[in-house]
C-alpha cells in the first residue's frame, strides 16, 4: 500500500513538472496552439522545408504487408498515362509533380479527411543544389530511446536546437535538428555521424 502511495504520488509530480514545462519551455513561442491554422501550416513549411517542386505521399499495401512514399504526381494511375508499375515515377516521360501548398500541409496536419482517408505527406529534403533545411537522425534497435536521449542531450550541451519525434511503428525515433539556413547536405550528414 505505501508503495501505491509513493507511485501516485511521484506520477503525480511528474504530471505538474511536465505541465509547468509545457507552460515556461517556450515563453516567446510566436506560433502556440491558439495560433491560427495559417501560422501553424507556415512554421511547419518553415521548419520542415525541402524541395518546392514535388513531395511524397504516403502509400500502403495492406495485401503484400509493404508501405512506402512516391511522388504525388497529378497523372498518378491516369489510363493510359501512367505506367506504374511498370514505370517508376523518376523515370516516367508523363511526369506532373504536385507542389507541396497550404492545403496539403493542412491536410497533413488533420490526417486526410472523411473522403480521403488517412494522408500523409512526407518531404523531400535535399534540394536541387545539394543544400538542405534539416537533419533527421533515425533510430531503431532496441536501445533507440537510450540514443535518442543521448543525441538531444549533445545537441543541448552544444547550443543545438534539436527536437525528438516517435516513429510511426511505436519501435523507434527521430531526432530532428532545424537549421536557419540551407546548408550543404555533406555537412548536415557529418554532423549527424559525428
Amino acid at each position: 500500500m505505501a508503495l501505491a502511495r509513493e507511485l501516485e504520488a511521484l506520477e503525480q509530480g511528474l504530471i505538474s513538472d511536465r505541465q509547468a514545462a509545457e507552460r515556461t519551455a517556450f515563453p516567446d513561442a510566436l506560433v502556440t496552439s491558439s495560433s491560427s491554422s495559417a501560422e501553424k501550416i507556415g512554421l511547419f513549411r518553415r521548419l520542415f522545408a525541402g524541395r518546392p517542386d514535388v513531395f511524397p505521399v504516403r502509400w500502403e499495401n495492406r495485401k503484400a504487408g509493404r508501405s512506402g512514399y512516391s511522388p504525388a504526381c497529378f497523372n498518378e494511375w491516369a489510363k493510359g498515362i501512367c505506367g506504374k508499375p511498370k514505370v517508376k515515377c523518376g523515370e516516367c516521360p508523363h511526369q506532373a509533380f504536385i507542389p507541396p501548398s497550404e492545403e496539403i500541409i493542412e491536410k497533413h496536419l488533420r490526417g486526410g479527411n472523411a473522403r480521403s482517408g488517412d494522408f500523409v505527406a512526407g518531404v523531400y529534403p535535399l534540394l536541387k543544389d545539394e543544400t538542405c533545411w534539416s537533419l533527421a537522425v533515425d533510430f531503431d534497435k532496441k536501445s533507440w530511446a537510450d540514443d535518442a536521449r543521448a543525441l538531444l542531450g549533445a545537441c543541448h550541451a552544444k547550443g543545438v536546437s534539436a527536437a525528438l519525434e516517435r516513429s510511426r511503428s511505436g519501435n523507434g525515433g527521430h531526432v530532428w535538428i532545424f537549421f536557419s539556413e540551407p546548408v550543404p547536405a555533406r555537412i548536415a550528414r557529418q554532423m549527424g555521424s559525428a
